[in-house]
C-alpha cells in the first residue's frame, strides 16, 4: 500500500494565465471545464469548496425529461431533457441506469387522460430509443403494487409506468472534472473568486485559497457558473447590475428505511399538484423527495425544514402502507437551485430552463458569460451552448464532441454492467462480490486502479467500515480531489449511510497524513 500517493491533478503544475477561468464547480462548471479543455483551450476552473458541494450533490438524482414540466408547456426543455436523458445513459452507464416509474391514478388530482396524454408526449417528444415506453398496469394484481395503501373501494386501482434514468449526481460531476483534467485543464477545489477587473481585455482575477493563499491569474474570458453564487461573483467583478436575476429555491429530501420491495420507483401526486418521488437508495432505503421552498437567506448549506418533513410524511402515509413519523428518518439532505428568475409566483413552477448571459468583448470590457438557471439532465448540451458563445471569442477552438463520449470509467464492454461485475469477479475471484460491485458502480472500469495488484481485501489495507480501503480513500484523495471525509462519505459515495460511528474522524485523520506526504513532497 502506497503510504503517500503522487499528487492529484489539482496540485501538479502550475500556469498563471490561461483562456476561461471558470468559477464554480458544480455540474454546469465542470460540464463547460470538460468540453472546452476537449476543444484545446487552456482552462482554470475554481471551486470554493468541493466539488458538487451544494445544488449538484442535493438534487433527486434522477436523468429525466421533467414529466410535470409539459404542464407549465416547456415544450423545449423537455424535448432538450428526453433527448439528453439517452445520451447519458450511454455515456456513463456505471453511474446512469434506467429506472420505471409507477404514476398511481387513485388520489391523483389530474384525470387519467391528461395524464396518459402527457405522457404520449413523453414518449414521443425526445425520439426515445432504447427505453421502454409507458403501459398501464393494476396494482392490485401487479407486483408493483405490493407496499401501497388500497385506496377508494379498498383497492389501489390503475397506475402508468413509464422510463427515466436515475444518476449518483454528485459522481457525475467529479467524472467531468476528471475528464477535464486529463484533457489539461487544472481544477482547483477549495479556491475562491475573491475579485477580478479588466486589463487590456482580459481579465486580472484574486484567488485565495482555504489555507489563506492569495494569487493572481490573467484569463481572457471568465464563466461565471457558480450556482446560487452567480449573483455574488457578479457583484465581485464589478458587473452586479446585470439584468438577468436568479431565484432560489429550496428542494429537501429524506431517506427512510426501505418502504417497499422492487427495483421501480414512485411518482406521487399531491392534492396540492405538486410530485414527490420515492425511489430505491443505496440497497436499504427509500428516498423521498423533492419540496419546493422560496430560499430568501444567503446561499450555502441547507437543511430540511419542520414543515418539509411534515410535507412528505404526509405524502409517504397518503400511499403507502408502512405507517412513518420523523423519527424514521434515517438522514436528509437540502439543496439550493438556482433557477432563473421568470417571475413565476409559485416555486414549483419557476422554469427550470436556463439562460446564457454573454457580454461580449470590447475595448474596456474583457468577455462574461454567466449561467442562469438549468437541471442536471441538460448539463451536456449547456456547455455546449455556452462553447458557441465560447467560440466567438475563441474562433480557433475545436468542434463539439462530448456527445456519446464516454466519461471516466463509462467505456464498459458494450456497456454492459452486469457484464463488467462479472469480469471484475473473474480477475479477482477471492474479493467480495459486494465489494465489486459496489466498485464497479462508482468507477466503473476505473475501479481497476483501485484493486491494481490485489488478491483480497487486506491486500487494500485498512478496511474503515462498509468495505471503505485505504486504496479506495488514497485513490480518491489523488484523482478526484478528496480532502475530508465528508467528501468520501457523502460526494463520492453515500458510505456515510453504512458506516459505523466514528468512520469519519478516522478518515480526516488519514487524510490529513496523505495531505502532509503531498506537502513534503
Amino acid at each position: 500500500m502506497t503510504a503517500c500517493p503522487p499528487p492529484s491533478p489539482a496540485t501538479g503544475m502550475h500556469v498563471e494565465t490561461y483562456d476561461l477561468l471558470i468559477v464554480g464547480g458544480g455540474v454546469n462548471g465542470a460540464g463547460i471545464a470538460r468540453d472546452a479543455a476537449g476543444r484545446g483551450l487552456s482552462v482554470l476552473l475554481v471551486e470554493q469548496d468541493d466539488l458538487a458541494s451544494y445544488t449538484s450533490s442535493s438534487s433527486t438524482k434522477l436523468i429525466h425529461g421533467g414529466l410535470r414540466y409539459l404542464e407549465y408547456y416547456e415544450f423545449r426543455l423537455v424535448r432538450e431533457a428526453l433527448i439528453e436523458r439517452e445520451r447519458l445513459l450511454a455515456m456513463a452507464p456505471h453511474i446512469m441506469w434506467p429506472l420505471r416509474f409507477v404514476l398511481p391514478q387513485s388520489l391523483s388530482p389530474r384525470p387519467a387522460w391528461m395524464v396518459r396524454l402527457g405522457l404520449f408526449l413523453y414518449d414521443n417528444l425526445g425520439g426515445r430509443k432504447n427505453l421502454p415506453g409507458t403501459e398501464t398496469i393494476n396494482l392490485d394484481r401487479s407486483p408493483r403494487g405490493i407496499g401501497l395503501k388500497p385506496q377508494k373501494g379498498k383497492k389501489r386501482g390503475k397506475a402508468f409506468v413509464y422510463s427515466d434514468g436515475w444518476v449518483e449526481d454528485s459522481r457525475l460531476v467529479v467524472l467531468n472534472a476528471m475528464d477535464a483534467a486529463a484533457r489539461g485543464a487544472r481544477i482547483e477545489t477549495r479556491t475562491q473568486l475573491t475579485q477580478a477587473q479588466n486589463e487590456n481585455d482580459e481579465w486580472i482575477a484574486t484567488l485565495e485559497t482555504k489555507a489563506g493563499t492569495v494569487r493572481q491569474v490573467r484569463a481572457r474570458m471568465l464563466v461565471n457558473a457558480a450556482g446560487p453564487w452567480v449573483d455574488k461573483v457578479l457583484g465581485r467583478i464589478g458587473r452586479s447590475n446585470n439584468n438577468r436575476g436568479v431565484r432560489l429555491v429550496k428542494g429537501s429530501h429524506m431517506i427512510l428505511p426501505r418502504l417497499y420491495d422492487g427495483d421501480h420507483a414512485f411518482m406521487l401526486q399531491n392534492p396540492d399538484r405538486r410530485i414527490v418521488f420515492a425511489i430505491p437508495y443505496e440497497g436499504e432505503f427509500t428516498l423521498i423527495g423533492t419540496t419546493d421552498e422560496p430560499w430568501t437567506d444567503e446561499p450555502g448549506k441547507a437543511e430540511i425544514s419542520q414543515g418539509e418533513v411534515d410535507y412528505l410524511c404526509a405524502t409517504v402515509n397518503r400511499y403507502f402502507e408502512k405507517e412513518i413519523t420523523p423519527s424514521d428518518i434515517v438522514w436528509s439532505y437540502a439543496g439550493i437551485r438556482p433557477l432563473y428568475d421568470d417571475h413565476a409566483a409559485d416555486a414549483s413552477a419557476v422554469t427550470r430552463d436556463y439562460v446564457l448571459d454573454f457580454e461580449k468583448p470590447e475595448k474596456t470590457r474583457a468577455p462574461l458569460l454567466s449561467i442562469f438557471g438549468g437541471k442536471i439532465t441538460t448539463y451536456r448540451k449547456l456547455a455546449e451552448h455556452a462553447m458557441e458563445h465560447i467560440a466567438e471569442v475563441f474562433p480557433t477552438a475545436g468542434k463539439a464532441w462530448t456527445a456519446g463520449e464516454p466519461l471516466p470509467g463509462g467505456n464498459l464492454p458494450g456497456q454492459d454492467f452486469d457484464r463488467f461485475v462479472a469480469d471484475l469477479s473473474s480477475r479477482w475471484p477471492d474479493m467480495p462480490s459486494k465489494l465489486l460491485r459496489r466498485l464497479a458502480r462508482a468507477y466503473g472500469t476505473e475501479a481497476i486502479q483501485i484493486l491494481g495488484a490485489a488478491s483480497v481485501p487486506a491486500d487494500l489495507g485498512e478496511d474503515f467500515g462498509a468495505g471503505l480501503h485505504a486504496a479506495e480513500i488514497e485513490y480518491l484523495f489523488a484523482a478526484e480531489w478528496a480532502r475530508t471525509a465528508e467528501d468520501i462519505l457523502y460526494r463520492r459515495s453515500k458510505l456515510g449511510l453504512h458506516v459505523p460511528p466514528g468512520t469519519e474522524t478516522e478518515i480526516d485523520a488519514y487524510l490529513s497524513t496523505l495531505s502532509r506526504c503531498v506537502a513534503s513532497l
